[in-house]
């Protein structure tokens, strides 16, 4: 699977807690402490082709993700809100990432995310 795919499989699975839609489905959110041991740091299945942090945001910047700060309001969903304020509590570093193209209530628009 290309990158996004993999991405978008990721976001849409229950089996992990460190990245998560936000903005209602227009950002991805990723708790970068548990993101780098629950997914970079897999034994044997690899995700990504990668276990470092700093490659998997080359990657996204490759396909055209921009790092978004936090300065927009919360999330308007309860499940949103509470991954959010759980992460925020446990003092880890959220980073969130913008595509125009990604977005979870325009599935196929993550087909025309190409890598730069």
């Amino acid at each position: 699977l290309r990158f996004p795919e993999k991405l978008w499989k990721m976001l849409e699975s229950d089996q992990f807690q460190s990245i998560w839609w936000s903005e209602g489905g227009k950002c991805v959110a990723i708790n970068k402490d548990l993101f780098e041991v629950e997914v970079l740091g897999r034994e044997g299945q690899q995700v990504f082709h990668t276990q470092k942090i700093r490659s998997f945001m080359r990657q996204l910047n490759a396909y055209g993700f921009t790092k978004m700060q936090r300065n927009f309001q919360r999330s308007a969903s309860l499940p949103e809100f509470l991954a959010e304020e759980a992460a925020a509590s446990a003092h880890s570093q959220i980073l969130y990432y913008y595509n125009p193209s990604f977005n979870r209530a325009h599935p196929w628009l993550s087909e025309t995310c190409k890598r730069r």
